[in-house]
């Protein structure tokens, strides 16, 4: 290119560069026959994930949990088309944070609840309790512990049914198996009773489910009476989890 003698030197220098590295977005390849998907592959798998699981852990799901956080705001559309909230609680340990799915809230004559709520007999809840004190009690450290010590919390539990100390240890066990399925306790790999503390558990028990677990805990120290299977007299705590 020729320039010629006035030519604005100082206005060529002000106009933008162009990069030559760029390349043009890649189209979008349909992952199966009919797949008319807006969303990128990595946050329709994020949202497969958070439906079929309790929770998406940092810790164990780094890639499938930073995928939740990358497509934030385009997940909680989806979800909320279902009644479903999108929870996050990053950071809630060291280098962690969960992501999980909530059923709203709210009456509907029309509308179907995706999400079955999950209701906890005491000693389920009264562990559940014990179990988010100490994680809130130990910041953002990992909570282990042994199920001895799980035994050892229900220490001061006197009524009428758990005299007999065959069926008290059971229903302990039952209650820590309970909680096992549910994905708030993990086993340790290398001890079998040994057991980690699921950071979720901050999340899903709210400020007034503690309170109402720690009634229910007051209760039972006080004699209150359990039916056979270890449940309450009165209305049970619940969680979507």
């Amino acid at each position: 290119m020729t320039l010629e003698p006035d030519t604005d030197y100082a206005a060529l220098a002000a106009l933008p560069e162009v990069d030559q590295s760029a390349r043009t977005p890649a189209r979008r390849r349909p992952r199966f026959e009919g797949d008319v998907s807006e969303l990128p592959d990595r946050a329709c798998w994020a949202l497969q994930h958070l439906l079929a699981r309790r929770y998406i852990s940092a810790e164990t799901d780094r890639d499938l949990y930073g995928w939740v956080l990358e497509y934030r705001p385009q997940l909680t559309v989806r979800l909320s088309e279902l009644d479903l909230m999108l929870r996050v609680a990053d950071g809630i340990v060291e280098g962690g944070g969960v992501a999980f799915v909530e059923q709203a809230r709210y009456e509907s004559a029309r509308g179907v609840k995706l999400l079955r709520r999950e209701p906890l007999g005491t000693y389920d809840s009264i562990l559940a309790l014990h179990l988010a004190q100490f994680m809130r009690a130990a910041g953002d450290q990992n909570v282990v512990i042994s199920r001895d010590e799980m035994h050892g919390l229900f220490a001061g539990v006197l009524n009428e049914v758990d005299r007999d100390a065959v069926a008290f240890t059971a229903r302990i066990d039952a209650a820590i198996a309970r909680l096992t399925s549910l994905e708030i306790l993990r086993r340790s790999r290398d001890d079998e009773d040994s057991y980690t503390v699921s950071p979720v558990i901050s999340a899903v028990l709210t400020a007034s489910v503690i309170s109402e677990l720690q009634q229910q805990f007051e209760a039972l120290l006080g004699g209150t009476p359990v039916d056979s299977a270890g449940a309450p007299t009165d209305e049970e705590a619940e969680l979507d989890v």
